[in-house]
């Protein structure tokens, strides 16, 4: 897992995320990565596959089912 560090925390900023920390009942550090956390992955955010899909349908409809071949592959020989 990755770490970070943050320089220049203004005091009144870290004072608030101890304050909101504490409301929640979790360390400074567990609230920060709630924080960021929830910043660079939102809930409602679009994946790129459902985006894709999106812009496919919207382009004409295209038929993204695709039937997958389920017959047994003959083994490779190398003679």
């Amino acid at each position: 897992m990755s770490s970070i560090t943050v320089r220049n925390l203004p005091d009144e900023t870290h004072r608030a995320l101890r304050v909101r920390a504490a409301m929640a009942g979790r360390s400074t550090e567990a609230e920060v990565r709630a924080i960021l956390d929830g910043i660079a992955r939102p809930e409602g955010r679009i994946k790129l596959g459902s985006l894709l899909a999106e812009i496919g349908q919207q382009a004409g409809g295209f038929d993204l089912e695709i039937e997958r071949d389920k017959s047994q592959a003959e083994p490779v020989s190398f003679e």
